[in-house]
């Protein structure tokens, strides 16, 4: 259970890299307001609204036609390496506390039984409770 978490894991933590290291453009192409085509990567296909305009004679017709195009980019990240000494105090002592306290939960606890060899009990005869029938209540 142990090896396919941590392989989940490993493969969580890639795939993380991956996708914020990637660069991202969305485009849109929008029809009167209508949502159209949605492009990951590349360039929305029209709808065709425009170069049905462009055969008409009409140059006003063409200037104003009723499609736009949005395009939403989102940077990667291009530097990875992180330093500890670019945090500040309270970034260190909630990482330090954290890793430590993580790595606690996957130790080990051994309960042993403590014998106290050079203190033996009291050898009891009887039950004196019952004995001289004092109970608690």
């Amino acid at each position: 259970m142990k090896q396919l978490l941590h392989k989940l894991f490993s493969v969580f933590m890639a795939m993380l890299l991956l996708l914020s290291t990637i660069s991202w453009t969305v485009e849109k192409h929008l029809c009167m307001g209508r949502v159209m085509d949605i492009a990951l990567f590349n360039h929305a296909e029209d709808c065709g609204m425009k170069a049905g305009l462009s055969l008409l004679e009409d140059a006003d017709t063409v200037k104003k036609h009723c499609c736009n195009d949005e395009a939403f980019t989102m940077q990667g990240q291009d530097d990875l390496t992180h330093d500890i000494s670019s945090f500040d105090f309270s970034q260190k002592v909630f990482l330090i506390s954290f890793t430590s306290s993580y790595i606690g939960l996957f130790e080990e606890t051994t309960d042993e039984n403590v014998d106290f060899d050079s203190y033996p009990p009291p050898i009891l005869a009887e039950d004196l409770n019952i004995l001289h029938q004092v109970f608690l209540i």
